[in-house]
Order: structure tokens, then sequence, then C-alpha cells
């Protein structure tokens, strides 16, 4: 038996890379499986349809079910346009993983609007396109369910010349802990994801001569065991968390601050004479590559 057996689960951006082995590994494990891709470039221009249909292939071809969809997640006409695809094959969805993204990576003073609006508009607008109407139609068949929206390092944490899509993460994080208070009383269960992986998105930036090496390491396939266990019964009822994942590690992160200072009537010198106290030590920051 697979762990997924019986569930229908929603890709978005599964054309190609994270999306593409989340695919193909949830198929493998059972599910029947809606390929959302709208075949661009990773700057969100052109579009076409080989990149979904590859993937459906791939996956009828080792025995699954699977339908591909070519809508834009970040159109309302769109997201219910997705949810219309897996109606009309499968009759449900159980599972949504919003993986969709594109990069126009440059520094704040470089970044034009278009890039602005382009980068929030696939990240934050899409997942809120595609889950809307996939969460009520969970809420409404009274099943529950569980969603997967991928953040990242650059929302949680920050990246250089990356402010459009850090602002974008950082948006789909807040989006993810809001929405698991209210899935939890339809017993949809939310995730965050925040992975490193060797993508067509990232592979300029683990270019040079470590490319290889980079791509074997950070085999997107890691990734998509950890989101398995998310979206399997495997995790049972936790929701709200945020999963970290980069090659052989897991982890959760979370915000977390000290005790801090308490003082009625503190004034901004106190807080500088209290410094020890109120910020964490810098040795207790996350290092995604350790």
């Amino acid at each position: 038996m697979g762990l997924l057996d019986g569930k229908v689960a929603v890709i978005t951006g599964a054309g190609g890379g994270l999306g593409r082995t989340h695919a193909l590994l949830f198929a493998s494990e059972g599910a029947r499986i809606v390929v959302n891709d709208l075949g661009g470039a990773r700057d969100g221009t052109g579009g076409g349809s080989a990149m979904a249909d590859q993937v459906v292939k791939e996956i009828k071809a080792a025995g699954g079910e699977a339908v591909s969809n070519y809508d834009s997640v970040a159109t309302p006409e769109g997201g219910a346009g997705i949810l219309k695809t897996a109606l009309d094959a499968f009759g449900r969805v159980d599972i949504l993983v919003n993986n969709a993204g594109i990069l126009r990576d440059k520094t704040l003073i470089k970044t034009e609007e278009p890039d602005w609006d382009a980068v929030i508009s696939v990240h934050l607008k899409g997942t809120y396109c595609v889950t809307r109407p996939i969460f009520t139609h969970m809420k409404e068949r009274g099943g529950g369910g569980v969603i997967v929206n991928t953040s990242s390092t650059s929302g949680l944490i920050g990246n250089f010349g990356q402010c459009n899509y850090g602002a974008a993460k950082a948006g789909i994080a807040g989006f993810t802990r809001c929405l698991a208070q209210e899935g939890s009383k339809y017993g949809i269960r939310v995730w965050g994801l925040a992975p490193v992986a060797f993508t067509r998105l990232t592979e300029d930036l683990m270019g040079g001569a470590a490319a290889e090496q980079s791509k074997q390491a950070l085999d997107p396939a890691k990734v998509s065991q950890a989101v398995l266990y998310m979206v399997s019964d495997l995790s049972g009822s936790r929701t709200g968390q945020f999963l970290f994942v980069s090659g052989a590690r897991v982890a959760e992160l979370k915000i977390v601050g000290p005790e801090g200072m308490k003082k009625e009537g503190f004034t901004a010198r106190d807080i500088a004479d209290n410094e020890a106290a109120v910020f964490l030590p810098k040795e207790s920051g996350f290092n995604m590559y350790g």
C-alpha cells in the first residue's frame, strides 16, 4: 500500500524542478495528480503545455493517474480552473502543494515595478488564488485535507538581491500561519516549506565548479520526501509548522525569542543597557548550510 492511496493531489508548477519530483513521488505512493504548469520561463514569461504534459506522461508510464492543467496561478480564474480540472478528472482534492514560482532577482534599486509585481503575483497572490477555491472545496466536502505552501529562507531569514522574492515568501509564511488556524476546525492541515534544492530556478546561484556537487547534494527528490511526510498520515495532526529541507538536513523553522527585558517605564537607554536580555546571541542564529 502507498502512503497516499485514494488521495487526489494538486501540485502547482509541477512541470519541472521540485514540483515534478513531488508529483512523481506522490503518484508512486498512490495519489492521483493534477500537474499544473503554465510552461513559461523562470522569469514568468511565455507559456506552453509541454512541461505539464511530459510529467503526466511519466506518471502514466509508471502506472499512475494524472492530468495536465495549464492555468496561471496568478488569477482567481486560474485558481478556479485548477480546481475544476481536479473535480472533472477525479471528483475531489485532498492535497494541495503551492509550488509555482518565478525569479527576477535584483537589488532593490534595480528592481522596477514590473519585476516586483510579477514575483508578488505568482508567489503570494498565486498562493491565495489557488488555495481559496481548494480550501473552500475541502471545507464543504467535509473530509479535511492538507495544504503545503512553499515559502523560503529568503523570506524567513533574508537573502541579498531578493527583496521582491523575500517579501512574497514572507507573505506566504504569514498566510500559512493564519490559514492553519482557520483550517483546524475543518480538519484541514496547513504546512510551510522552506526548501533548498538545485533546480532551474536556482542553478545560476549554485553554478561554477561546484555545480555538479550541488546538483547531487541538493537533489529536489530529497525535498519531496519531506513533503510526502507532511501530506501523509505520517505527520499525524501537525499543522501550522514550517520545515526547512536542504540535502540531508530536515529541521523545523519557527519564530523564537529570549525572555527579554521587563521594566515598567523603560527608556531607550534601558534597552541599550540590557541588550543581552533583549536580543538572542548571534551564535544562536540559523545556519542554513551547517
